[in-house]
């Protein structure tokens, strides 16, 4: 019997990674097929591979958005494709797999050869969602620390960090987590285009601009540029046989961080700098039109894919700005990243004659994810009638965005949900806030009811 191996891998780690894995492990069981997934979440390597595991396997599936060490699948056949894929079509997905021949593999377009290379949207994605899976628990721990520390520390006039006081270490903590967010982003980025020789000058560039003023927007430019100098130093550089050794350990880590370095200094970072000056000063400026249009885009794009690229962008355009001191994104992001799965449980909860047993308890889990801040507890009903399904989601949630924004709600922590709320001050508007959130469900579950069709009782 054929063995297959699969890797999952999603850029925040904490749903796509163990919902694919799951759906793979559930379609092969079906197909009597066996299979071992390893799973590369927030908690890092899980049910780990082995390299006698790989070399009897007949195949390898990787779902995944971010870096999975695809080194050690040498001449296996290995199936390439995005973790959402591994959620909504495993089946599919096990029997390319099964179908393959030695030393062949499929990328995301199985029309594509592997040869030829992913797509450059693709792999452009794959390497900054790379850079924002290794950025996120430092900024997700910095900002709820700093949420935490208002909880020590007030005055009649607002939060008062007085030198000394727990409430001053638990910020300054936690300001030095948020403080490595651009640094982080920027070496991993690298990382992931030339491997450990792009992590030097990647973390160089990652604190020339955010040294220089350029922000999140910096950072990602300055890994890029970091990852590609690194790689081509490391493809065209020849030296003579006993000085190969030099190269990773010498040469290409002093040219690529001095060139990176030149080009911040002098070249980039005082043109991004300026962009970013001009992004806060609209946003921090901007009027309640500009601010509900925004609010709407940003709620939309959480909803479109639920943990995918559009997703993951306005999510991490949120988590940027937090550098900058600018709350009101991360509001209308989690609120409409909370909208579709409270909205379906609710659409289940008052109208149960039109969804079967099985959505109904569906629709259980998705509450508690929902409250969680986990968008892609949605994704099973979104996936089962995406045409009318998700476009009742789009629209709720950039209800929940709009309304959050023109409320002027903001959110100091990155992540947490529901369980945010109950931390003072960490929210501005807290009432304005709750209530974004809820007109939001209420919309996405009158949306879904009047779009969905109807289901048998059962």
């Amino acid at each position: 019997m054929k063995k297959l191996l699969a890797v999952t891998a999603c850029p925040t780690g904490i749903a796509h990674t163990y919902m694919a894995a799951e759906s793979l492990a559930k379609a092969a069981k079906e197909k009597d097929i066996e299979i071992k997934v390893e799973t590369r979440g927030a908690v890092g390597v899980e049910n780990g591979l082995t390299p006698q595991e790989i070399a009897e396997a007949h195949a390898i599936i990787i779902a995944a958005d971010t870096d999975v060490d695809e080194a050690r699948f040498a001449g296996k056949p290995v199936v390439r494709v995005p973790v959402a894929q591994g959620i909504k079509i495993p089946g599919e997905l096990i029997t390319r797999a099964l179908n393959m021949q030695p030393s062949s593999s499929t990328a995301a377009d199985p029309t594509t050869p592997a040869d030829s290379g992913v797509k450059q949207q693709n792999l452009f994605y794959k390497h900054l969602m790379n850079g924002v899976s290794n950025m996120l628990p430092l900024v997700i721990a910095g900002g709820l620390i700093i949420a935490f520390s208002f909880l020590f520390a007030f005055t009649k006039g607002g939060v008062d960090q007085v030198e000394g006081s727990l409430g001053a270490a638990l910020s300054t903590i936690g300001g030095a987590s948020m403080g490595l967010m651009v640094i982080v982003l920027s070496g991993f980025i690298s990382f992931s285009i030339a491997g450990k020789p792009g992590l030097a000058p990647g973390l160089v560039g990652g604190v020339l601009a955010k040294d220089m003023g350029a922000g999140f927007i910096g950072g990602i430019i300055a890994g890029f540029i970091a990852g590609y100098v690194a790689h081509w130093l490391i493809k065209y550089i020849k030296m003579p046989r006993n000085f190969e050794g030099l190269k990773p350990i010498l040469i290409v880590p002093v040219l690529s961080v001095l060139i990176i370095g030149l080009l911040m200094v002098y070249v980039i970072g005082e043109p991004i700098q300026w962009l970013l000056a001009q992004l806060t000063a609209w946003l921090t400026n901007m009027g309640a039109g500009n601010a509900i249009l925004l609010g709407a885009i940003l709620g939309a794009m959480m909803a479109f894919d639920m943990g995918g690229p559009f997703n993951k962008t306005a999510y991490t355009f949120a988590v940027g700005l937090l550098g900058a001191s600018i709350f009101t994104p991360m509001a209308a992001v989690m609120a409409a990243g909370m909208t579709p799965p409270l909205g379906i449980w609710l659409a289940t909860l008052i109208a149960k004659k039109r969804f079967t047993k099985e959505e109904r308890e569906a629709g259980k889990v998705a509450s508690i994810l929902g409250l969680s801040f986990i968008t892609e507890g949605a994704i099973p009903f979104g996936a089962a009638d995406p045409i009318r399904i998700i476009p009742s989601f789009m629209v709720g949630s950039a209800v929940a965005g709009a309304l959050s924004m023109m409320f002027g709600c903001g959110l100091h922590a990155p992540h947490g949900g529901v369980f945010v709320l109950f931390i003072p001050n960490a929210i501005d508007h807290l009432g304005y806030y709750v209530l974004s959130i809820a007109i939001g469900t209420v919309v996405t579950a009158l949306m879904v009811l009047l779009l969905k069709r109807k289901a048998p009782v059962a």
